[in-house]
């Protein structure tokens, strides 16, 4: 899909740099979607740094198993430039 998480980088605490499948790129601030449970560990600024893209499900994920849908972080970046 279009908005298939490629790459990403941590640019600051909660901030993070994405490139998509079809190309689109953007730095996108997570604080305001880090709600609930799962989220909780991500709070910490050491802990969110521990993301990776998964190649199965082409998204941000976190040891926890906390991860965010790749069709938000897509609109969030489109948003962004």
């Amino acid at each position: 899909m279009e908005y298939d998480v490629l790459e990403a980088q941590l640019v600051r605490d909660f901030a993070v740099w994405l490139r998509f499948r079809d190309g689109t790129t953007g730095e996108v601030d997570l604080r305001d979607a880090l709600r609930g449970p799962v989220f909780e560990p991500l709070h910490d600024p050491e802990y969110f740094k521990l993301f990776r893209v998964d190649p199965e499900c082409d998204t941000l994920v976190w040891p926890n198993g906390a991860d965010i849908a790749p069709e938000s972080l897509y609109a969030r970046a489109k948003r962004a430039t």
